[in-house]
């Protein structure tokens, strides 16, 4: 499932709300906030553009990174995407920064 995700299943939740499904079975409301195409990355054999996604946690969590699911448009709710949490790097250390990378 993972191989067919692209960047266009992130651009309509771009500003939004969505709910991160945690590797715990917890739920985690995160901003969709910005989306990176990284063409120079693209595998020989692949089609799919590689790119990344940046969220950012409404609350706190201790959530560092893992497989997670999130809900996309036109494919549901997909499984084990590998989510990483990234330092705050001057945003609120309050919040949790992440980062998702497609190649």
């Amino acid at each position: 499932m993972l191989q067919t995700v692209k960047s266009q299943n992130f651009e309509a939740l771009l500003g939004r709300i969505a709910t991160l499904h945690l590797p715990d079975g917890s739920a985690l409301q995160v901003h969709i906030g910005h989306l990176e195409h990284t063409p120079s990355a693209k595998m020989r054999y692949s089609e799919r553009i590689p790119f990344s996604v940046e969220l950012n946690s409404l609350e706190p969590t201790g959530f560092v990174d893992g497989l997670c699911a999130l809900e996309l448009p036109e494919l549901g709710r997909v499984q084990e995407i590998f989510v990483s949490r990234v330092p705050p790097m001057g945003r609120d250390p309050q919040l949790a920064y992440f980062h998702i990378s497609f190649n």
